[in-house]
């Protein structure tokens, strides 16, 4: 597990062995940033269920303004400051212990990115999702929630204020993105897999 790009490009990471991280191989985690490009910079990114904080430390790397890592798990979140002390990146980082359903209770600011990546088959990320969609503020305007999943854990949701505008698959990791939907706009939803 490795920073693929930017300041701490190369840099080896700390894992989290068990049950309760989900990590992301480097080919899908580079073809996701690939997805969010150049936006990355600037951004104010969430990362929930954290883990060892590979996610949020690579948009870190890539320049993103402000990351909030929240997790509960005490090992994890040691592994998430050892690593953004690994990558130098630790400034413009907020790793917070807490469980991600108490923390979604009440909005503190909007994100331009949400990452969920729960542990697996526990339909954790519905949950999240769902939350998210009730409180639309978590977002920018053009924010973007998006979901880590194995591919045979997908189910469409009903949902009220989102919409679903992208799927991604890459082996046994599924990205599925989000946005506040955009009412009688065509949608541009693709399936790629």
């Amino acid at each position: 597990m490795r920073v693929i790009s930017g300041k701490a490009k190369g840099r080896k990471l700390k894992s989290v062995r068990g049950p309760g991280t989900r990590p992301v191989t480097d080919r899908a985690k580079t073809a996701f940033f690939d997805i969010l490009g150049h936006s990355v910079a600037r951004s104010h990114f969430l990362d929930l269920f954290a883990g060892t904080g590979q996610v949020g430390i690579e948009a870190l790397s890539r320049d993103a303004e402000r990351v909030v890592f929240v997790e509960q798990g005490y090992l994890p979140l040691k592994i998430i400051g050892e690593n953004l002390r690994l990558t130098g990146l630790e400034e413009r980082a907020q790793v917070l212990r807490a469980d991600v359903f108490a923390f979604l209770r009440r909005p503190t600011e909007a994100f331009h990115y949400i990452y969920i990546a729960p542990p697996q088959y526990r339909g954790l990320w519905k949950q999240a999702l769902l939350m998210v969609d009730l409180q639309p503020e978590w977002l920018t305007p053009e924010g973007w929630v998006v979901v880590q999943i194995h591919p045979q854990e997908y189910k469409e949701l009903e949902l009220q204020q989102l919409e679903l505008f992208d799927q991604r698959k890459y082996g046994s990791v599924m990205f599925c993105f989000y946005r506040v939907s955009r009412g009688g706009e065509e949608s541009s939803s693709r399936i790629v897999g």
